[in-house]
């Protein structure tokens, strides 16, 4: 494989950008640990092939960028359009690429040198190394960069700060419309209590009637309401914040607002998940996450870095196969 050369590693999704923040978090975990080039691959399946079971889907169906020989030094995917490549890449490259895939492939495991799932998917195996959540790509650096692009709006809020993320429909989850004004409401009476400012944004699964009717709910508030245009406050509002709020239906928000070892409170939507239960209890036993129940502080904990202990698995298998 690789020798005193930096490595070269591709990140591979559907671009979507929960998705791609997996493939490119851990990337860049490694990265940190060793001298690496990342390239970022983003993949597509032509006339809807993509809802096809993966062993259906032709490679030659492919859209998007190209994935072709020389094939990297360790192959990073993540989501069910890589399966069709991520799961003949060790064939493909004859052995000589180290095959990642984070969440439950849902696929013979023996496919891939590594698997990175969350915990509460209760997947097993040899090759299998479960984390608790799912990787992603904050750091210290990454978010005080990220605060100086926006220091100009958020540096004259008062404090508490507290950071608002609302996802959206999901197959477990739902935010209808009037669970999205009594959210709201919750949200609103506990930063006004506490003198505080909001930092609020939204997902690309928020349904635009709960968009619409929380930014109206909150816009009294002080602080900053992102519409959607413009750059991507996300990270920024996450450094700036004194606490984080964020909706029950992703692991991926919980995982980022736990990396950075602020208090963190969970919101309720309608629906439920068995596997995120299982998630959010695991994060109440660690002292990371708590129910939001109009409370605002908690007691510290250290940041959950489970993209960085996921990232050092990796190399000590790669460097054992090489």
């Amino acid at each position: 494989m690789a020798g005193a050369r930096p490595l070269r590693i591709w990140a591979v999704s559907d671009g979507r950008a929960g998705i791609e923040a997996q493939a490119l978090g851990l990337a860049e975990a490694v990265a940190r640990l060793k001298p690496a080039h990342i390239g970022v691959k983003r993949i597509g399946w032509k006339a809807g092939l993509g809802r096809l079971p993966w062993r259906l889907i032709p490679p030659g169906a492919r859209t998007g960028d190209a994935v072709a020989a020389p094939y990297p030094d360790i192959w990073i995917a993540a989501g069910r359009a890589t399966l069709p490549l991520s799961s003949r890449m060790l064939k493909w490259s004859e052995g000589r690429t180290f095959v990642v895939q984070t969440q439950d492939p849902r696929a013979p495991l023996d496919r891939f040198d590594l698997v990175v799932p969350p915990e509460h998917d209760g997947l097993t195996g040899p090759n299998v190394f479960p984390i608790l959540g799912a990787p992603n790509r904050i750091t210290p650096e990454k978010l005080a960069l990220d605060l100086a692009r926006f220091q100009d709006r958020l540096a004259p809020l008062p404090h508490p700060r507290v950071a608002v993320v609302i996802g959206g429909k999901s197959r477990a989850h739902d935010l209808p419309l009037a669970g999205a004004r009594a959210l709201a409401a919750e949200i609103a009476h506990a930063i006004q209590a506490a003198g505080g400012t909001i930092l609020l944004s939204f997902t690309r699964r928020t349904p635009a009637p709960a968009r619409e009717a929380m930014a109206a709910a909150l816009a009294h508030l002080p602080g900053v309401i992102w519409d959607g245009s413009g750059e991507n406050p996300y990270f920024a509002f996450l450094a700036a914040a004194d606490a984080i709020l964020v909706t029950e239906d992703s692991t991926n928000l919980a995982t980022d607002a736990g990396a950075t070892g602020k208090p963190l409170f969970i919101l309720p939507m309608a629906g439920r998940s068995a596997k995120l239960e299982r998630f959010h209890a695991e994060l109440r036993r660690r002292g990371i996450a708590r129910p939001f129940a109009g409370e605002l502080t908690a007691p510290p904990y250290p940041p959950l870095l489970e993209t960085d202990r996921a990232a050092r698995e990796l190399l000590r298998r790669y460097d054992g196969s090489t």
